[in-house]
This record gives structure tokens, sequence and C-alpha cells, in this order.
């Protein structure tokens, strides 16, 4: 299934739906609120509610086969939309936490060895090693949706990008063997982790990570969520970030160094719950790992595509 949470733009409701047929299906209302208006509450509800939710998908794309989204009705109350009627928000609009993976492409890692930054350059990144994943939280208040303008902060000149992967949980884990852990996906997204560079720098020498990454819309999400069941392979996926249209950001989710099932069995032993999001951490690419660093500005378009789950739009202001 492809998933969304977005509003209603004739009443303002809050809900959640599927992607079918170009249009968005309220399965809230096609249940007749059997199924939650929560991504959250409805990934808690497990398997039952997610097959349910297939079947429904499933008519409901035969019904848009043969009708207009407008025509469509169930139990007395309409419950498809075109893109238009719908205001999109991120697929899970304000997760539990964000589990974000560092340095997970060794590529990106052997870039980020050659920023010129002092405060940068204070941690010796050479002898960064991966007994396990490394990583830390950041706000969940921090996600934006798919197309979002994202202003500059005031407190940083180096605004730049990366392009991840964000892997959903989709029940709750404790201490999970990486032998079972795929059982605990619910699905994956696209997820564009801004980064405040010379504030992360900062907090970096003082072994901290907190304003560089957690800043108002610092977290694009989406634009959908799209189940496990969905993907070829979670781990064979192109992945581009264009910037105005430039290719910044080419590579493959083969390259992640640790996978999928080692990322949720590591971050499980502080336990994890339906709706958190797990980052796959970012390819090489980035502008902080260019020679002359020209950082982002206000007008650019950053587009981050990734094959099966994709383009996540952000819009610099």
């Amino acid at each position: 299934m492809k998933l969304a949470t977005f509003n209603i733009k004739a009443d303002g409701v809050r809900t959640i739906g599927g992607y079918v047929n170009d249009s968005y299906v309220d399965l809230h209302a096609l249940s007749d609120g059997a199924l939650p208006a929560d991504m959250i509450l409805f990934l808690e509800a497990g398997d039952a509610a997610q097959s349910k939710a297939g079947a429904l998908l499933a008519d409901a794309g035969k019904a848009l086969a043969d009708a207009d989204a407008a025509s469509l009705q169930a139990n007395g109350k309409r419950y498809a939309y075109s893109a238009d009627e719908i205001e999109l928000l991120a697929p899970i609009p304000r997760p539990g936490k964000i589990v974000h993976t560092s340095c997970n492409f060794d590529a990106h890692l052997d870039e980020l060895t050659t920023w010129e930054d002092s405060e940068w350059q204070s941690h010796n990144w050479k002898d960064f090693h991966f007994e396990h994943p490394t990583g830390f939280l950041q706000a969940g208040s921090s996600v934006c949706p798919h197309n979002t303008g994202v202003a500059i902060p005031k407190f940083t000149k180096q605004l730049d990008f990366e392009i991840e992967i964000g892997i959903v949980i989709g029940k709750e884990a404790f201490e999970v063997s990486s032998e079972d852990a795929m059982d605990y996906v619910a699905g994956y997204t696209i997820f564009n982790d801004l980064s405040a560079r010379d504030i992360q720098a900062r907090e970096h020498s003082n072994m901290v990570i907190l304003m560089g990454k957690s800043f108002k819309n610092s977290c694009p999400l989406g634009p959908l969520l799209v189940t496990a069941d969905e993907l070829s392979d979670p781990h064979n996926l192109e992945m581009t970030l264009r910037l105005n249209g430039e290719a910044r950001q080419e590579s493959n989710t083969s390259q992640m160094h640790y996978k999928t099932k080692e990322l949720v069995s590591w971050w499980s032993l502080m336990g994890l719950n339906p709706g958190d999001v797990i980052t796959s951490g970012s390819p090489p690419g980035v502008i902080a790992g260019m020679k002359n660093p020209e950082w982002l500005k206000p007008g650019d378009v950053v587009e981050a595509t990734v094959a099966e789950l994709g383009v996540l739009t952000t819009n610099v202001i």
C-alpha cells in the first residue's frame, strides 16, 4: 500500500488514506470509522487493520478505474479525492522519535573528513569506526511534508541537504534480533535531513547534536509511506538528490553500511514504537563535502528521489 496523511480542504478534516489511481482514498470514511484517522493509531492497530485497509484500497482502486473520485461514496460519505482537493501532510506528522543513523554510507564519512571547518575538524573523524550503528535523536516537531517552503534559520549561514530513507516502525520492538527485525518494519518513506552545518560543527566539538539538526522544518518527510510488501528490495533502491535540477547525490541503498535489519535490531535496544522513524544515513554529495561549498539559499529547490518511494520536494525560502 501507499499510505498518506492529509487534510481534506473542503472541511479541514485530517485523515489517513491510500494513494490509488492518482487519487487519495480516505480510509477512515471508507471503513465507516473502523480504521483510525491517525497514522500512528493505524499502525498500532496491527496486522488486522493493515489487512482491512489493503482490501478496501483494492476495491477503491477498481471503483476509481470506472468513476470520478468526486462521485464515490460509502456509508453516505465521500471517500476519494483528487490531489488538488487535499493538503498532503507528512505520512507521520509527529513521530514519537526520529532515530538518525550517522555516517552509514562509507563514502559520506570519507567526504566529511575533508570538510574544512576548524570546529568540525576538532573531532578525529579518521578514527571513526563501525562496531555498531551510531546516531542521535531528532525532534519529531521538526518534521514537515512534501513541497514545504523551509525558511533558512536566522542562526545559520550553512544550510545543507542529505537524502535518506526513513524506515517506519510498525509495532513495538525491544531487543529484537536482526533475524526477526524486518517483521517490525511497516514501510519506508523519503527523508531529507536538512542540516545547519556551522551549528552542527560547533555542537560536534562539544559532543552534542541538537539545533544543527532539529530546527523547525529541518526534517522533510514523505510524500507517502510505502508498505514493506510494496518494495521489490529495500536494499537496492536508486537514490538521487537534485538541487535546482542538477544531480548532487546519486547512490543506492545497497551502499548502506548497516542494512535495515541491523539498524532496527540495534536501535530496538532503546525500545521502538509504532510510527518511530529510523533514518538510513546519507550517501555522499552533500554541500559540506565540496571544496568551495555554496550553501542553500532562498529560491533553491531540492528534490529527493528514491526508486519506488517517489519524490520529496523541499523549497528553500
